[in-house]
């Protein structure tokens, strides 16, 4: 079980520390803004997490770049001509006003049609859209879980979707509870399904060691190249604060 984390700093960036009852230390770089984040045993101490830390500068600041680098999309303002993400592919938002309920369609390839009644706040919109996108993120999750829960022979308690800044899923393997991100909604299916086969992995194989990473090269021999197209996608307008440095 993890305790409260703590910061150190290294090189000028902020490190976030978090102990655990664990046999070996995991450094990491998250999206979207290069947070980096140490998971050490307890028996380790602030010295020799510092010196792992200094032998990782050069590869934390690589990671770090390419995450600022990172294309963005810009501030989404709920218009007319407006390009937004579905499935990993472009539509452009048409605004209908009209007097019935709010409603989201896919209309021909290249169409996203938006019914909002006259008077809707572009946030307004945005929620409306928001409830659409995970709608039918779940639709699309439900089969692929049940899919890879029966290949993998696992079982989850409980999942479900919410906003995350950092993660793309995340997986409670005591409680058997998967939660992915929302943003998962615009991303191609087959970069979906590989975090769904991610998260599920983890209940067999709780940390990312070596059996984790065998047993995903046996199930899915592609998942490398979907992390990477994965994160290489544009990343949504939110708004986050900026990594420190």
């Amino acid at each position: 079980m993890s305790t409260k984390s703590r910061r150190l700093t290294v090189g000028g960036i902020a490190i976030e520390i978090v102990r655990k009852e664990i046999k070996n230390l995991h450094l990491g770089v998250y999206p979207p803004n290069g947070r980096v984040r140490v998971a050490a045993p307890k028996i380790v101490s602030d010295e020799a997490i510092r010196l792992a830390v200094i032998g990782k500068l050069a590869w934390i600041k690589r990671q770090r770049e390419q995450f600022q680098s990172q294309p963005r999309q810009s501030r989404r303002e709920m218009v007319n001509g407006e390009s937004h993400f579905f499935l990993g592919r472009r539509y452009r938002l048409r605004v209908h006003e009209h007097n019935g309920p709010a409603k989201v369609g896919i209309a021909g390839p290249r169409n996203l049609d938006l019914y909002v009644r006259q008077g809707t706040s572009a946030e307004q919109r945005a929620e409306i859209l928001n409830r659409w996108q995970r709608t039918e993120l779940r639709a699309l999750l439900t089969p692929i879980l049940e899919q890879w829960q029966a290949t993998l022979q696992v079982r989850v308690a409980q999942w479900g979707i919410k906003k995350m800044k950092t993660k793309w899923g995340s997986c409670n393997s005591k409680a058997h509870r998967i939660w992915f991100n929302l943003e998962l909604a615009k991303k191609p299916p087959a970069c979906i399904e590989y975090i769904v086969v991610h998260e599920l992995m983890h209940l067999k194989h709780r940390l990312h060691d070596q059996a984790f990473l065998d047993a995903m090269d046996q199930h899915l021999p592609s998942w490398q190249r979907l992390r990477a197209e994965l994160n290489r996608a544009p990343l949504g307008d939110e708004v986050w604060p900026k990594a420190a440095s």
